[in-house]
């Protein structure tokens, strides 16, 4: 399974240079004849060409793939924040949660702060205000994040930056493109700032997104579920401060299998009662806490 996993990601990879490539060379082609005679735009277009079989080959692997892969059941972990959250992407509406099993993503969970008491912050409405809103507007920054689990810290990055929200349709556009262009660079660019923790049975959770220079674990650390890690952060391929997590079966989010997991003791939307579960898209949960 590991060896399928590399091929198919260095296809998607593959693909995406070559359409790169072919775009580059249309555009830029007229504009600079003089600089790239025929046999290097030639060249370029047969590049382009191998895009869509490569293309099929993606396809057939994320098709077949997933019917090769072992279904587990959930392990129950602890939230990575307090407070009362509301779900997007969540693997309890569907699965891949995020649209693709691509780093690991295949149960990921995003998670948006939007607090019960106004004093403690309003999330912004979508589409209210500019395209690139300051994440100070949003409650999630700065948060803190805790960890899922019992275990050894084996990555932590908190070096780049935290970009401004995407608040607007054309900002989302923006995203998706800018997203795009992440993804040559690999899962790092994608998850930015954040920390991977392993337990003693082998399996890893990680938290993305964190804010810079939030982080206060090094690799080589070990943690309890519910210490303090870092804060939530609006780097990487994100359109809002937010707290993406999610459990795999190695520390590497670029070759991982997304593992099924669910929050201990969590309030969902009005419950009087908690108990161990992931709350749905759009649905809010509540996780006893104090506030760092």
């Amino acid at each position: 399974m590991g060896a399928l996993r590399r091929f198919a990601f260095a296809c998607y990879r593959a693909r995406i240079v070559c359409i790169v490539i072919g775009l580059a060379c249309t555009a830029l082609r007229p504009l600079l004849g003089w600089a790239m005679p025929d046999p290097p735009a030639a060249v370029a277009a047969r590049a382009s060409i191998a895009g869509p079989p490569l293309l099929l080959i993606g396809y057939l692997l994320v098709v077949l793939g997933p019917r090769l892969i072992p279904r587990r059941a959930p392990v129950t972990v602890a939230s990575p924040v307090t407070g009362r959250w509301r779900a997007l992407n969540s693997p309890a509406s569907r699965v891949p949660s995020h649209g693709v099993r691509l780093f690991g993503q295949s149960h990921a969970i995003d998670l948006v702060a939007e607090p019960a008491d106004p004093a403690h912050g309003v999330r912004p409405e979508f589409g209210s205000g500019a395209a690139m809103r300051p994440n100070a507007d949003y409650p999630a920054f700065g948060a803190p994040v805790r960890a899922m689990l019992s275990g050894t810290v084996v990555r932590a990055s908190d070096r780049r930056r935290d970009h401004r929200a995407r608040s607007t349709r054309a900002a989302l556009a923006y995203l998706t493109i800018e997203g795009e262009l992440r993804l040559l660079g690999g899962p790092g660019l994608v998850v930015n700032n954040h920390v991977v923790i392993r337990d003693a049975n082998g399996v890893f959770a990680l938290v993305a997104h964190l804010q810079r220079g939030s982080v206060v674990v090094d690799v080589g650390d070990t943690v309890r579920a519910g210490d303090t890690i870092g804060r939530c952060g609006n780097s990487g391929n994100s359109s809002e401060p937010h707290v993406h997590a999610q459990r795999m079966d190695r520390a590497s989010p670029a070759f991982a299998i997304g593992v099924p997991m669910r929050f201990a003791g969590v309030l969902l939307d009005d419950a009087q009662e908690s108990a161990d579960l992931l709350p749905k898209n759009d649905h809010h949960m509540t996780v006893p806490g104090r506030r760092d």
